[in-house]
């Protein structure tokens, strides 16, 4: 049976954790084809992030032009995009009609607090990308600083509501706040919440206690991805990507890969 191809626009994580490497490795779990832009070069590991090389706009335009001129990509997601030069590049790929079906993560900050955006790109994800994407997936500290809210002030669910609907505002056709970093961590679930055309739902879950939860967001994004390229509507396509990346969470809570924050089990490694 051939593969479907999908498409990441994202930055490369030395450690395999994040990035580029879990949307490959999360492609691959969904029996799709992955393809890729690397948008940026980040020296990282699982304590945290040395260094980061943005790739030059050109570079990132050409690597595009060579995947989209030569396959059937499906489905195409973002991750770090580094600049807002190149959130607004992205974005005129997707106003001209290339970016099918177009999942946006928009990574600002890494699990380990260093920037992975410069100054200007929260406003270029709000004015010029967001209008072009079937879901935006951002975490709780990135919706607080997309909605100009303080993630501190998001305390409850009704909470994550009214900072998805902001977000929905901005013109994509869904917003996912991922709840991974929900304050009332004391009640041991992970609600996400998800606002589009049907109106609000709640995917919840219980939380998984493990220091293994590097490259999570990525993960989901890329779920999504791959499940929107297999057919699915956003809302089962989300439903399904929250469920893969409970059972790498659970597949992965013992394992010791690095001093740190360790990567997920995508592939099912460690199953019983």
């Amino acid at each position: 049976m051939q593969p479907v191809t999908v498409l990441s626009i994202a930055g490369s994580d030395s450690g395999g954790g994040a990035g580029i490497q879990a949307d490959l490795r999360t492609f691959a779990a969904f029996g799709v084809h992955g393809t890729t832009v690397v948008t940026a070069l980040t020296a990282q590991n699982t304590i945290g992030v040395d260094a980061v090389w943005n790739t030059p706009v050109d570079l990132v335009l050409s690597q595009a032009s060579a995947v989209l001129e030569d396959f059937d990509v499906r489905a195409v997601k973002t991750g770090m995009l580094a600049s807002p030069d190149t959130v607004i590049a992205v974005s005129e790929l997707a106003r001209a009609g290339q970016l099918p079906q177009l999942v946006v993560d928009p990574v600002l900050v890494s699990s380990t607090g260093h920037s992975l955006m410069d100054q200007g790109g929260v406003q270029a994800y709000r004015d010029a990308l967001f209008a072009f994407a079937t879901i935006v997936t951002p975490n709780l500290r990135e919706a607080a600083v997309l909605a100009d809210v303080d993630v501190r002030d998001i305390k409850e669910v009704e909470d994550m509501m009214r900072v998805a609907a902001t977000i929905f505002a901005f013109g994509s056709r869904y917003v996912l706040v991922k709840g991974g970093h929900f304050s009332d961590a004391s009640s041991m679930h992970v609600p996400d919440v998800l606002v589009g055309p049907e109106g609000v739902s709640v995917f919840d879950a219980g939380l998984v206690e493990t220091l293994n939860d590097h490259g999570t967001g990525c993960s989901l994004s890329a779920a999504i991805t791959a499940g929107l390229a297999l057919g699915r509507n956003a809302p089962d396509a989300a439903r399904d990507a929250k469920s893969f990346v409970l059972a790498a969470l659970n597949g992965a809570r013992t394992w010791q890969l690095g001093k740190g924050r360790g990567p997920i089990d995508h592939l099912g490694w460690g199953c019983e």
